[in-house]
């Protein structure tokens, strides 16, 4: 019997927008976006169209209709999130977990890594002090992360900012400019930024595996120069050296000229959207790791492709998601159990507020065990609302969210 789309619905709810698909069978697919992007509420009625009458279950049907209106991060948020809810609904209507459309299960548990954003106080460090204060603070984190990853370089603008003459360029301030600070590094800057990343290996020590997020904003040869700086601290990788957040291409040329100029690992790719623009990183072989964001770059089923043809290429992944919420993190543990054996891990994401928690039924308890999160094997994404206790956290302008 088909499972019709009746409704598509975008609600805000503590710090994210959540999707939710309605069928005439009385089913519901739920999905969030990153938090904070306000743009994906007042999108949602743009695609409701395409999605109302369709059988929820034949994802591939719908995004062949949807995916084409979309773009780079922020843009994709939308297409991504409809095509994560509708996994739910026909992971639900046909009584299989996500990862079982998706084709099977790889491994029973994935690997989750931490970041300092969701377990220290310490948002964008200054200095190697406040970078020791951050690792030690991660490390201590009750999820016992193997795998971390930092902001350092033009990915904190209080490092850059830290002494002077760092770097030479624009110095932009303030939270309206996200990710706008570019230029050439001075010397002084340079030694700078690896005495922070020193500062965090030395307190994270050999256990855990420390990735670096880097920018955007190094010019090519800085980025080389630093690559070869941190090479004795065998990180797992530098991330979006050149380009990154809200930077509507992928600059593969650029990427592959700086990989294969260090040791140290090159990762790039929350912003992409589509297979389409990930095809010159992965053919170019410009990158050693590629991350993709799944609520950005069209969903589960498009980053599981991505992921076969970089494997094909010699190339790893681990997707971004650091503030994707839990069913981010839901839609991650199916993806992480059908990706193929080029799989690193996926970037953990909290529930914020705390009370998220409180609200969701389905997630295991604790999620996290050792670095890793088992797979569990209840149909759809297998978490939902406790719909009671969500209710009290609606706006006024969302209290139908549920009805």
């Amino acid at each position: 019997m088909p499972v019709k789309i009746t409704d598509v619905k975008c609600a805000v709810i503590g710090r994210n927008p959540v999707i939710r698909i309605v069928t005439d069978q009385g089913i519901s697919g739920y999905a969030q976006a990153e938090s904070g992007k306000t743009n994906v509420k007042p999108l949602i009625p743009y695609y409701k169209p395409y999605l109302l009458g369709e059988d929820a279950r034949n994802v591939g049907r719908i995004m062949q209709k949807i995916r084409r209106i979309g773009a780079m991060k922020p843009w994709g948020s939308p297409v991504s999130s409809i095509e994560i809810a509708l996994w739910d609904v026909a992971g639900q209507a046909t009584g299989l977990p996500v990862y079982e459309l998706l084709g099977g299960k790889i491994r029973e548990r994935v690997c989750a890594y931490g970041n300092s954003e969701n377990n220290s106080p310490v948002f964008s460090p200054r200095s190697p002090q406040e970078c020791a204060e951050m690792a030690a603070k991660t490390k201590e984190a009750k999820e016992g992360f193997k795998l971390v990853k930092m902001p350092v370089g033009f990915h904190s603008s209080p490092m850059m900012n830290a002494i002077p003459n760092e770097w030479y360029g624009q110095h932009w301030t303030g939270r309206n400019f996200p990710y706008m600070d570019r230029g050439v590094m001075t010397k002084r800057g340079l030694d700078y930024v690896v005495s922070c990343v020193e500062a965090i290996k030395k307190v994270l020590g050999d256990d855990i595996d420390l990735a670096c997020d880097c920018g955007p904003g190094w010019v090519p040869k800085d980025a080389i120069r630093f690559a070869r700086a941190v090479e004795p601290y065998h990180l797992a990788w530098l991330e979006d050296l050149i380009t990154g957040d809200y930077t509507p291409y992928p600059n593969a040329r650029v990427f592959k000229e700086v990989k294969d100029n260090t040791e140290t690992p090159i990762h790039t790719g929350e912003e992409l959207y589509l297979r389409e623009n990930c095809t010159d990183l992965i053919e170019m072989q410009a990158v050693d790791v590629l991350g993709p964001d799944p609520e950005d770059v069209g969903g589960i089923a498009e980053l599981k492709w991505i992921g076969e043809y970089a494997d094909l290429h010699g190339i790893q992944m681990a997707p971004h998601g650091i503030f994707d919420g839990v069913f981010g993190v839901a839609a991650q543990v199916h993806l992480g159990a059908a990706m193929g054996q080029n799989y690193i891990s996926f970037e953990y994401a909290k529930g914020q507020p705390d009370w998220w928690y409180e609200i969701v039924d389905g997630l295991p308890n604790p999620i996290v065990k050792d670095g890793y999160i088992d797979v569990w094997d209840k149909p759809g994404l297998g978490i939902t609302f406790n719909v009671r206790a969500a209710k009290a956290h609606l706006a006024e302008e969302d209290r139908d969210f549920f009805e």
